[in-house]
């Protein structure tokens, strides 16, 4: 009978002590975004309440509509290889310029950067330059899988000085640029794209339809020497819709090659190639080389792009003597 007693008391003091609020640590729930803007409004549970075992009453009422991802590190949006500034294609400026205003990207020696755009672009600028390291590099225009309409091998003795600038006619849809540094691991490269959606007439087909132009036969050479004066040359090739094979050079002196550029076009009147070679120095010219057979002609424009004042000094003491 006291076993019996002793037990019924034990369970009456664990039954009571069961009623006994325990006093609890606060536990913070997880951040919750309403939003992925950069200012998101953040709810944040309160504690428990130890003396009523309740939530507290300080939970946010922001609305819980999700919001557009527009943070600058988001992985939607495209990188910046183009510029908004608007020019004509009559405007002159120079391609160290033009890299002032661009968003540029460093390609390491053998690696590949691609960028695509839309079908609202008429043509692409690129823009490739080094610190005053040779240049080699391949670009080319894709669209599709598998096709590429437009290639260009390029080779620079000095990116710095000469920094490469060619336009790229883009018609239809599904076009990316990729550009390819076929360099050494030690010679990085920096490139620049600039897309032009103004819907009027290139530069090529400006400058072919506003000057001279040569009709350059399978095989043939065509060279064209310009004065110190000229600091920069713009050169136009273009076909009746055949493809275009050609090599342009330009030399400075006997047999040595300053740049470097063989192209291959698949229609070389729906997409002609243009290109604005700079032109230091003296004894400047310009060699277009039609690499392709009889059958394939080219037309060719080679015109002064920017013009400045060049003044020879006769009287210097090692008689005027330069290197290049």
């Amino acid at each position: 009978m006291k076993f019996a007693t002793t037990v019924l008391a034990l369970c009456t003091l664990y039954s009571t002590n069961a009623f006994v609020a325990h006093v609890s640590k606060p536990v913070m729930q997880p951040l919750q975004s309403d939003g992925y803007g950069s200012n998101p409004t953040i709810n944040v549970m309160q504690p428990l309440n130890p003396a009523t075992q309740s939530f507290g009453s300080g939970r946010s009422t922001a609305s819980t509509a999700p919001a557009v991802r527009n943070t600058a590190n988001s992985p939607f949006n495209p990188p910046k290889y183009d510029t908004n500034t608007k020019r004509t294609n009559n405007a002159v400026i120079s391609t160290q310029e033009m890299f002032e205003t661009l968003a540029p990207v460093e390609v390491q020696g053998g690696s590949l950067k691609t960028c695509s755009f839309g079908t609202s672009v008429d043509r692409v600028s690129v823009l490739l330059k080094t610190n005053g390291r040779p240049l080699n590099a391949n670009v080319e225009l894709w669209q599709g899988p598998d096709n590429s309409p437009q290639k260009m091998a390029i080779y620079l003795e000095d990116g710095e000085i000469r920094p490469f600038r060619a336009t790229i006619e883009s018609p239809g849809s599904s076009n990316a640029i990729a550009i390819r540094n076929t360099g050494q691991m030690e010679l990085p490269l920096t490139a620049g794209l600039e897309c032009d959606t103004s819907g009027s007439a290139g530069p090529s087909a400006t400058l072919l339809a506003n000057s001279k132009y040569r009709t350059v036969q399978g095989g043939a050479v065509y060279t064209t020497p310009f004065p110190p004066s000229v600091r920069s040359v713009q050169i136009a090739l273009r076909t009746d819709g055949r493809p275009l094979t050609a090599r342009v050079e330009l030399l400075q002196g006997p047999n040595n090659n300053k740049q470097v550029m063989e192209i291959y076009t698949e229609d070389g009147q729906k997409r002609p190639f243009y290109v604005v070679v700079d032109t230091p120095g003296t004894g400047n010219v310009v060699r277009i080389v039609n690499t392709a057979t009889v059958e394939f002609p080219l037309t060719a424009s080679t015109e002064p792009y920017e013009v400045g004042d060049y003044s020879e000094d006769n009287g210097s003491s090692d008689g005027g003597m330069t290197w290049s």
